[in-house]
């Protein structure tokens, strides 16, 4: 049986889930070689695969070669930019649209704009397209997800009680994901005050959701409140609700190593921690400091920073800078939010080894070359 255009999109959006980068570009030389026509949809989900993959700039190369876009082409660019943290790139990229005025943005046009702004730091910029949009100016009303960005982008900022404001003045009733944004910004700018008030309501809505207690718990932490921190998890326990397991992975030759914290299942964990250990002298003489408030028990600072070794995203890039050549670059990924730690551990790794890191978490990407990060530090 032959395979046609609507196979090989198939296949690239499935690849595209699992961030498997070769099997991607297998499936693009596959596409070369049967010579198929370009048709759209295929060049959409080559842009879609590479960008999830974290190869923005074969991305780019793709959407400049196209004869002929879509707004799901365009859209496809601006999302891989906000999910890289590029939101200078996404803003010139809509400008481009708008100025070619070839194809008409749609909502998801703005939702990939304005996250690409709330991730980019660019708070004033997001808070103009999103007037613009209310003023109706570019012709597309904003929906509830419009106004979750800019509740994201209000929290990013540490603009926290106006964020709140616009929350209980919004025209829509406030989802789940909108009060789990503002508590997690909550939990980042260290505001106790709003997000016991966020978190509150989130639990009235999701009181089975485990991550809602779990941020909870983690501003109640940050800030050395441990009796609260007991007490979120007594209530966990009441409920009966369990908190998804954090894990990080990592695929070399094909095959997929998943590590979980301090973990004693894969059979080379000696040789893993040895190396994490190793890791943490030589950056320590290069000025790392380890974010002792990333660990969320009470216990004194010499088992906090042993807690934070144990990291399952330490524990995977150790991994692959055992099992890979010096100088090529490393990606690790992992299904829950990057800790700050493992981003500040991960940034000295670069600069002291010379490695180019990529670490992509449920949201978002972490491009790390020489010590610099793509987010800039935003969170």
């Amino acid at each position: 049986m032959t395979c046609n255009y609507v196979t090989y999109a198939s296949v690239l959006t499935a690849l595209s889930g699992l961030a498997a980068v070769d099997h991607g570009k297998q499936v693009h030389n596959h596409v070369l070689r049967a010579e198929l026509p370009f048709y759209v949809v295929l060049q959409n989900s080559l842009i879609d695969m590479y960008s999830k993959c974290g190869n923005l700039t074969y991305s780019r190369r793709i959407f400049d070669n196209m004869t002929e876009r879509t707004v799901i082409s365009w859209n496809a660019m601006l999302v891989g930019y906000s999910r890289h943290g590029k939101g200078g790139e996404g803003v010139e990229l809509f400008k481009l649209l708008k100025e070619q005025n070839k194809v008409k943005p749609d909502t998801v046009t703005f939702l990939a704009v304005l996250s690409g702004c709330s991730h980019g730091g660019m708070e004033d910029r997001g808070l103009e397209f999103f007037d613009d949009m209310v003023s109706g100016k570019d012709g597309v009303e904003p929906e509830i997800e419009h106004y979750g960005c800019v509740v994201d982008l209000l929290g990013r900022s540490g603009e926290l009680e106006k964020a709140f404001e616009f929350v209980k003045q919004m025209p829509f009733e406030p989802t789940a994901a909108i009060w789990g944004s503002l508590l997690g910004a909550c939990r980042v700018h260290s505001n106790v005050d709003i997000g016991e008030l966020v978190a509150k309501r989130l639990i009235e809505i999701e009181p089975e959701n485990s991550g809602n207690y779990v941020i909870l718990s983690n501003l109640y932490a940050s800030v050395g409140r441990w009796e609260d921190v007991r007490n979120v998890r007594d209530l966990m326990n009441e409920k009966a609700v369990i908190k998804e397991p954090g894990r990080s992975w990592i695929e070399l030759n094909q095959t997929l190593h998943t590590f979980h914290a301090s973990e004693r299942t894969h059979p080379r964990q000696e040789e893993v921690f040895a190396k994490v250990k190793e890791l943490l002298v030589e950056i320590k003489q290069a000025g790392y400091i380890p974010d002792l408030s990333c660990v969320l028990h009470d216990v004194d600072e010499e088992q906090k920073e042993k807690i934070l070794l144990g990291h399952s995203e330490k524990l995977a890039l150790a991994f692959g800078l055992i099992d890979t050549p010096p100088g090529k670059p490393v990606q690790v990924m992992k299904n829950l939010r990057i800790c700050v730690d493992c981003h500040n551990f991960a940034k000295f790794v670069s600069k002291v080894y010379g490695r180019e890191v990529s670490l992509r978490d449920k949201n978002r990407f972490h491009h790390i070359v020489e010590g610099i990060c793509s987010c800039g530090d935003y969170w």
